[in-house]
């Protein structure tokens, strides 16, 4: 079940981000699968991406949709078998596809066997030993933290004790401190890299080890208020580096044996972000997502400090930069640049789309890995107005409709049909329903207009992989207000005009490829070109 072997395959790849629920339906019950995305690995073969990664798959109650996992070594029924499981690595890896697999580490589902043999056993029990438990305060819980998802970051238990959970009440939070969680994830690791997969995202990452007095913070609504870490006491502790040399030594050995790297890739929020340099190192983590572009304005000057900040990056860590505009957390591009998100409408889409499509003509010319999230490559919008009694993201729940959560970026894909479910599912009925705008984003309908989004990332994929590899740095060029212009390698030039009138072109060249037309040979508002020399 090898992959074709490459040692730094990971630095310049472009991967392709997988909502393991929302990619496609083969067993008619409205929720995706792995035969499902078995099925359409030709489909990402043919757009010209390098591997794809899963989200949680594992056995689950599904409260976080997967990232409440009760096991770590197998396969959520709903999704398939671990029989479905390997069949789909073994294609992918036919296909020359790698597969990577999100692992959770931060914390489990309360129907795990750790964490119900911690109930069952009570307390002062060694098996509450491998969690959080704490005697409360009185009637309060042991301190004042928040979690992310809105409310206490403790629950009470039957028997008088409370449990930590950063995020949900049905995640408890490990406590890394134990030998049992530390040997747990290293045979997690191994079970799945026996099983061929070719790296991992790391959920998280910046969390695991907490403070083991549990103090008070000074501010408790900070992070239920920013929706990020910022408990200095939960997130981003020193120990945690030496978590990710133990599995980095894992990952190189694995490596050393077909000599293709099994890249580390962390997700790192909050405090972390200005840490990042910290984690990825020789010795842990290979990459670390980079979201100065995906929190990015769209504005010229912003990208250019954007830019200048990730070459600072690569620099320091000897690593790459890794590049992201989306993900299954975040408001879908298209909509995210047309002013709109949930709560305030669709904003304006044909302004979103055009921004979408010029910004990953820019991240797919920059030097590093890019990450690609599903669905961007038919720009697809936010659904902005899913009704209340369908929405399923516990932050809507847990904040009372403060916030409506990451349901609208999570819709089943489009696949063909002008009605749902779109060829998604032979059910109608979606696990999230479809909006009949979904139409108009079909698979089928884009791969049939030379002019879709869809083109535009299957050319630019291929021109990327033609000229930009092993390309060098990005060499910045003097432009007017609002453009933005960089040189790369033997003749490459790429330029992005985010401001209000069309702009003389940077480069004398030959056009390679525009986000839209250029009339008269200038570069209008909102788009990016690529030319050579």
């Amino acid at each position: 079940m090898n992959a074709p072997s490459n040692a730094a395959w990971w630095t310049e790849s472009v991967t392709y981000q997988i909502y393991v629920r929302s990619f496609a339906d083969s067993d008619g019950d409205g929720v995706g699968d792995l035969n499902g995305i078995r099925s359409r690995l030709p489909y990402l073969r043919e757009l010209g991406v390098e591997a794809v990664w899963l989200t949680p798959c594992y056995p689950s109650p599904q409260h976080d949709h997967g990232y409440d996992v009760a096991d770590y070594t197998g396969i959520e029924p709903a999704y398939g078998t671990l029989s479905d499981f390997d069949r789909l690595v073994a294609e992918a890896h036919e296909l020359g596809l790698r597969v990577l697999l999100d692992i959770v580490p931060n914390h489990c589902s309360v129907e795990h066997t750790w964490f119900r043999a911690a109930l069952a056993a009570g307390p002062g029990s060694p098996e509450r030993e491998r969690f959080h438990f704490r005697p409360g305060d009185g009637d309060a819980p042991p301190n004042n933290w928040r979690s992310m998802f809105g409310g206490p970051a403790w629950r009470r238990t039957e028997d008088g004790e409370w449990f930590l959970h950063l995020f949900t009440p049905e995640q408890p939070d490990w406590n890394w401190q134990h030998p049992d969680v530390v040997a747990m994830f290293e045979n997690t690791l191994r079970f799945w890299l026996d099983r061929g997969v070719d790296g991992f995202r790391v959920d998280a990452a910046q969390g695991l080890h907490k403070d083991p007095e549990l103090p008070d913070v000074a501010d408790p609504f900070e992070e239920e208020r920013v929706a990020d870490a910022t408990n200095v006491h939960a997130w981003n502790r020193p120990e945690v580096h030496e978590v990710y040399r133990s599995w980095r030594r894992v990952a190189d050995e694995y490596a050393a044996r077909d000599g293709s790297d099994r890249p580390l890739i962390g997700e790192i929020t909050g405090i972390g972000k200005r840490h990042l340099h910290e984690y990825v190192q020789p010795d842990q983590l290979h990459q670390g997502f980079f979201w100065d572009l995906l929190d990015s304005p769209f504005d010229a000057e912003a990208f250019t400090a954007t830019i200048r900040r990730g070459q600072e990056q690569a620099a320091r860590t000897g690593a790459p930069v890794t590049w992201v505009l989306g993900n299954h957390d975040t408001v879908r591009v298209a909509t995210r640049y047309g002013g709109g998100a949930p709560g305030t409408g669709p904003g304006d889409i044909e302004t979103g789309t055009a921004r979408a499509r010029a910004a990953a003509l820019l991240a797919l010319a920059l030097p590093g890995a890019v990450y690609i999230y599903q669905g961007e490559e038919l720009a697809l919008p936010e659904v902005v107005d899913l009704p209340l009694d369908r929405i399923t993201d516990p932050i809507y729940w847990r904040t009372e409709g403060r916030r409506l959560g990451r349901d609208g970026c999570r819709v089943p894909l489009p696949w063909q049909g002008t009605t749902a479910p779109f060829g998604f599912s032979d059910s109608p009925h979606t696990w999230l329903p479809q909006p009949l705008s979904f139409a108009r984003y079909t698979v089928e309908h884009a791969r049939t207009d030379p002019a879709s989004t869809w083109h535009l990332y299957q050319q630019a994929l291929r021109i990327r992989r033609d000229l930009l590899t092993d390309a060098g740095p990005v060499h910045l060029l003097p432009t007017p207000p609002g453009v933005l212009a960089f040189r790369r390698g033997d003749g490459f030039t790429c330029a992005i005009n985010t401001g209000d009138a069309p702009v003389d072109p940077p480069h004398s060249g030959t056009p390679l490829l525009s986000s839209a037309p250029l009339p008269d040979g200038r570069l209008p508002a909102d788009t990016a070109a690529w030319w050579t020399d």
